[in-house]
């Protein structure tokens, strides 16, 4: 397994050590779902580019119910976490 040297500032090396995290495992997983998430954002960018293509830019009136939707539900999720 090919190695690589990472550097950390020294308040998060303080912290690690203090709790005796295992790094080099922290590490690996924390690159994977970045890798796993900047897939996924590619994957959205096609979708949506591919579902433009087919049906059209959303009109204003669509962005406005899109938004109100959304609003709704971080109202919910904020009351629900209260």
């Amino acid at each position: 397994m090919p190695r690589m040297q990472v550097y950390l500032p020294d308040d998060l090396y303080e912290k690690v050590k203090e709790r005796s995290l295992p790094v080099s495992a922290l590490l690996q997983e924390a690159v994977r779902a970045e890798l796993h998430r900047q897939q996924l954002l590619e994957r959205m960018d096609t979708y949506l580019s591919e579902l433009v293509a087919d049906v059209g830019e959303p009109s204003v009136r669509d962005l406005a119910r899109a938004e109100a939707i959304a609003r709704r539900i971080r109202e919910h999720h904020a009351e629900q976490a209260s």
